[in-house]
């Protein structure tokens, strides 16, 4: 069967949509529904869905957008100085440069103590919303992540992710662009924000 291009792309246009305005929360049902509203019998990638939900981003929010991800990776950066004991790793949205309205700021922290994350930044003054343990289950290996929730003093969210140490070593695929997630440490954070402060991570 072959597969009508602009019906495929309309597909991935429709499914950003409803994840862009929060009709749909994960890219699995929006990409369902997307298909079914349009009378499609096939799915774009999640990269597709991902590269059309970052021109709606921009179509809808503009130079402020540009704006607010040069302050989300400033907050990053002072929230990665205060942790530069435990690796950490800027991921997500605000590394790639793909931002929207209600995205946070993501951070990977390597620790086998999680709790000394916590002291940190309450030392800090940071605030904290929640904390919790996750567990996912990969190729039969289970692995155990403690999550930090937080809010950053220009009222973005923050999400801690404390991994154990021995993973730091280990290579991520990113599930929505399908390349490998490098994330920024803070050294290269700072030279991007010297050098080219809005610049995307996309797969070439």
């Amino acid at each position: 069967m072959t597969v009508d291009f602009d019906l495929k792309c309309r597909v991935a246009r429709e499914a950003a949509t409803l994840l862009y305005f929060g009709a749909e929360k994960e890219y699995k049902q929006a990409k369902e529904k997307a298909a079914k509203t349009l009378g499609a019998h096939f799915l774009p990638s999640n990269l597709e869905v991902a590269l059309e939900l970052d021109k709606i981003a921009e179509e809808n929010e503009g130079a402020k957008r540009k704006e607010r991800l040069i302050q989300m990776r400033k907050e990053a950066l002072k929230i990665m100085k205060l942790l530069d004991a435990y690796c950490p790793v800027l991921i997500g949205s605000v590394w790639r440069g793909t931002i929207r309205q209600g995205s946070d700021i993501d951070i990977a922290v390597y620790t086998d103590e999680p709790e000394e994350i916590v002291k940190t930044l309450k030392a800090e003054r940071v605030k904290i919303l929640k904390t919790a343990w996750t567990t996912v289950n990969k190729r039969g290996i289970t692995l155990a992540s403690f999550h930090i929730y937080a809010e950053t003093s220009a009222n973005h969210g923050l999400e801690i992710v404390a991994r154990s140490s021995e993973e730091a070593v280990k290579k991520r695929k990113c599930e929505i662009f399908g390349d490998e997630m490098k994330g920024l440490k803070v050294q290269e954070l700072e030279k991007i924000l010297k050098t080219n402060p809005t610049q995307q991570f996309l797969p070439s």
